[in-house]
């Protein structure tokens, strides 16, 4: 008896290793993991350890999803590689607080856009009334809404847990479209008022700053609306993909790849991240590369 107690508490792996891709897909997760969580963890101390970055709005953005890149990256290291099943119904699951991640992104990038709107379009009244205090209020406020919108799912009837579950998923909806909207404002903005403006290195900087977000908004919505889409069909219509686990979820791998393609976007347009990023310890893992 005490045997079989304990052979339970143990997590099956996400495959059985009887087929070769078996292998392929176990090493994707485990190099995934550790890509995702080093090259956001590395923006993420980057930012922080450089205070003239953290005096900028739009990096204070940047830590909020750096972190949430970060966790994800280390959620690979369980969703991966154990037999895990979230959603309804949940096996092994962690309650959907480790996908609720995406939702933090989701609602801060949009945050993030109406930053950079604001800031290009109306700068008098964004230097006026945009503190830092509200930009890091905005940033705690996705991991509010999220998890205690997941918190009430958890404690409620399976009946308002479904009509909350149906309400988040048509809030999405709204937050795509206008993510989708802002995407193309902000690409206007760049094309026609940025070109009016003086050159130096308050322009270059938000142009800067918006070729950032905009590439990291396209990347993102292309990489995780498959899964938003196969969502909403397994809701609506019972004809959605349905995988064993989370490890061969394809759509779910797909959303997760923005834990590396953001950061990458981030270092990729950003010499100044790039450089603290740098000197925040890479310069001394890769000392010969310093020159």
């Amino acid at each position: 008896m005490s045997s079989s107690n304990s052979s339970a508490r143990f997590i099956p792996l996400s495959v059985d290793f009887t087929l070769p891709e078996h292998y392929l897909i176990y090493a994707f997760h485990i190099t995934f993991a550790t890509c995702a969580s080093v090259l956001a963890g590395s923006v993420l101390v980057g930012i922080l350890r450089d205070r003239t970055l953290r005096a900028q709005n739009r990096f204070v953005f940047m830590i909020n999803t750096s972190i949430c890149d970060t966790l994800t990256g280390l959620s690979v290291f369980y969703l991966g590689l154990f037999d895990v099943q979230e959603g309804y119904p949940s096996r092994n699951g962690t309650f959907l607080i480790l996908p609720s991640l995406l939702g933090v992104n989701i609602i801060t990038f949009m945050f993030s856009q109406f930053d950079r709107y604001c800031a290009v379009c109306h700068p008098f009244f964004y230097n006026r009334y945009i503190s830092r205090s509200v930009v890091i209020g905005v940033c705690v406020y996705p991991w509010v809404h999220v998890y205690a919108q997941l918190v009430a799912t958890s404690i409620v009837p399976l009946v308002n847990a479904a009509q909350i579950y149906a309400f988040s998923i048509a809030c999405l909806q709204i937050i795509v479209v206008t993510k989708v909207v802002m995407t193309v404002k902000l690409y206007l903005v760049a094309e026609s008022q940025l070109k009016r403006d003086p050159p130096g290195a308050e322009r270059d900087g938000k142009k800067e700053s918006l070729r950032i977000i905009i590439v990291v908004v396209i990347l993102f919505l292309t990489l995780w609306m498959p899964s938003f889409v196969n969502i909403i069909l397994r809701q609506v219509s019972r004809s959605g993909l349905v995988f064993r686990n989370e490890a061969t979820n394809a759509f779910a791998i797909m959303a997760r790849l923005n834990a590396v393609s953001t950061p990458a976007v981030y270092l990729w347009g950003s010499p100044a991240l790039r450089a603290a990023v740098w000197r925040a310890g890479w310069s001394k893992v890769l000392p010969e590369w310093t020159r």
